[in-house]
């Protein structure tokens, strides 16, 4: 029988992505771990692996193609012995496999079934898969044709509004071409909208805009921050930290490092938030609904600036590594972010998250928290102040740090302590070498 091959769910949030480019062609034959496809989701470029051994039979979604849904079937392969004439009748969507997790394990519901191999049940043909949207206010959910959620998405218009004139009341392409732009329902009950609550368009005279359509990363950005600041009650906590010790040892660090080692400030910074979530591991944790996940390690993301947009590589187990270490993997997790070419398992995830808008001048600013993590430090620039010690007024290189915390997991007394660490592995980094 032959296998179809669906659009992978590349990391827990991706819901859709565009099929880049082939790597195979109709005809060839592939086995477990062969590269298939490249695949771009919002933030990344990734190789598909095969899973399964057989020849190409047929491609079923052509190069470029945008919007492809998650475990939409995209080729499929035919098994050994047969033709393309076992194609013949056959629905690949039928025949689709039970939707696989982000990290290639399988559902729930698949490991089920295969724990009991005695069992060979008959498989059950599934019904076609439409293309769902965001629920309507009554709870219901809305079926769309991926290109006519695309033209809603650029055209702003919430599809909740909407009535589909296609089979089963599904959303088609004529339906939202029709429909004026910025359209809304009277209530939303799905996920954060991207269209504003009042039509910017009203406001301005046609020919006085350029009207710039959002790509998939903006979109993405706009949908999980917005979400990001609905749900998660944010407060900050602010403090000063003085840094010329910092910089003294910077320096001499520096001066003595291996070839092609340069600490950066920013280096010394992840390396005390991460210490410093190890001293008070309260603050290692995400909040999932009726419980808190308490990290194991500290893993710091560090916000980057791409073309586009932003993007948060994670430094596993930063509280494990050395400067040096740490140094190196934020260089290269950089570099690799602005070209696209970073992994889901590099990016996703963490508990804590470092952006420095130091090297802009920005002497101190508040950051939005980043889903599923609790709590992000936003680092301004270090500059020389007038302070106080003892009764002398004195100048000191002083750098400020506002934390977001999300109340539901970080009271303010457990924040407090939290940046009272990580001022002391900061003003004395000595101490971050013990």
């Amino acid at each position: 029988m032959p296998i179809p091959v669906t659009m992978p769910a590349l990391s827990p949030t991706m819901e859709e992505g565009t099929l880049a480019k082939w790597s195979v062609k109709e005809g060839d034959k592939v086995g477990p771990g062969d590269v298939i496809a490249e695949i771009e989701t919002d933030k990344a470029t990734m190789e598909v692996e095969a899973v399964d051994e057989g020849t190409v039979g047929q491609l079923l979604v052509d190069e470029g193609t945008e919007g492809v849904p998650v475990n939409k079937v995209i080729a499929v392969l035919l098994e050994e012995g047969e033709d393309k004439s076992a194609l013949d009748n056959f629905d690949p969507e039928a025949a689709s496999p039970a939707p696989k997790k982000a990290d290639g394990k399988k559902s729930e519901q698949k490991e089920e079934k295969e724990a009991k191999p005695e069992e060979k049940p008959a498989a059950k043909p599934a019904a076609k898969k439409e293309e769902a949207a965001p629920g309507k206010p009554d709870g219901k959910r809305i079926f769309a044709s991926p290109l006519a959620k695309r033209i809603a998405e650029d055209k702003s218009i919430d599809l909740a509004a909407l009535s589909g004139s296609g089979p089963r009341g599904r959303i088609v392409k004529k339906d939202v071409e029709e429909a004026k732009p910025g359209t809304k329902a009277a209530a939303s009950a799905g996920g954060p909208s991207l269209a504003p609550s009042l039509d910017p368009r009203a406001f301005f005279e046609d020919g006085t805009y350029d009207e710039v359509p959002m790509d998939k990363m903006r979109k993405t950005i706009a949908k999980r921050l917005t979400q990001s600041k609905q749900e998660i009650p944010h407060y900050y906590l602010t403090v000063d930290c003085e840094i010329d010790e910092l910089l003294r040892v910077r320096k001499e660090l520096n001066e003595r490092a291996p070839e092609g080692v340069k600490l950066s400030v920013n280096d010394f910074l992840i390396r005390a938030a991460a210490l410093a979530l190890k001293k008070v591991p309260e603050v290692n944790a995400s909040f999932a609904g009726d419980s808190l996940l308490m990290h194991k390690h500290a893993n710091v993301g560090i916000a980057v600036a791409i073309e586009g947009g932003l993007i948060t590589p994670i430094i596993g187990k930063a509280d494990e590594k050395g400067l040096a270490a740490i140094s190196t993997e934020a260089k290269d997790l950089a570099a690799r972010a602005r070209e696209r070419k970073l992994k889901p398992q590099e990016y996703e995830g963490g508990g804590f998250s470092i952006s420095n808008l130091g090297m802009y001048g920005i002497k101190n600013f508040t950051a939005v928290i980043n889903p599923p993590q609790s709590a992000i430090l936003a680092v301004g620039a270090g500059e020389k102040r007038a302070v106080v010690k003892g009764d002398e007024l004195v100048a000191a290189t002083m750098m400020t740090c506002t934390m977001s915390c999300d109340h539901r997991v970080i009271d303010g007394a457990l924040g407090a302590r939290f940046l009272e660490a990580f001022k002391g592995f900061v003003e004395f980094p000595a101490t971050m070498l013990m």
